[in-house]
């Protein structure tokens, strides 16, 4: 089965930082494209950053709301996908979660980010 766990999440002053993780089973990380995607109290979901292809490219994706201060890395040893997030604000605050297409879309149940100002 496939499972996608999260975890890294909690509260933060602004300008701090927090390294969000997502485990996951049933599938490799290093051979799919994998997301994160954040979704704030009262908006719709909105994708921070992807590695995009088929997991031979190390081609990686980032919104402009994110770029230059959240990085997104992946442990193929122990099929981990991370997200480093710097510089965060207020306005990250979101429940963050991991999401990969394979024969189904696949969540995690998410972790919480909350960014005081």
């Amino acid at each position: 089965d496939v499972q996608l766990v999260e975890s890294g999440g909690g509260l933060v002053q602004s300008g701090g930082s927090l390294r969000l993780s997502c485990t996951a089973s049933g599938f490799s990380v290093s051979s799919v494209a994998i997301s994160w995607v954040r979704k704030a109290p009262g908006k719709g979901p909105e994708r921070v950053s992807r590695f995009n292809g088929d997991g031979s490219s190390e081609s990686r994706w980032y919104a402009d709301s994110v770029k230059g201060r959240f990085t997104i890395s992946r442990d193929n040893h122990k099929n981990t996908l991370s997200l480093q997030t710097n510089s965060l604000k207020p306005e990250d605050t979101a429940v963050y979660y991991c999401n990969v297409r394979l024969w189904s879309n696949y969540w995690g149940q998410g972790t919480q980010v909350t960014v005081s100002s």
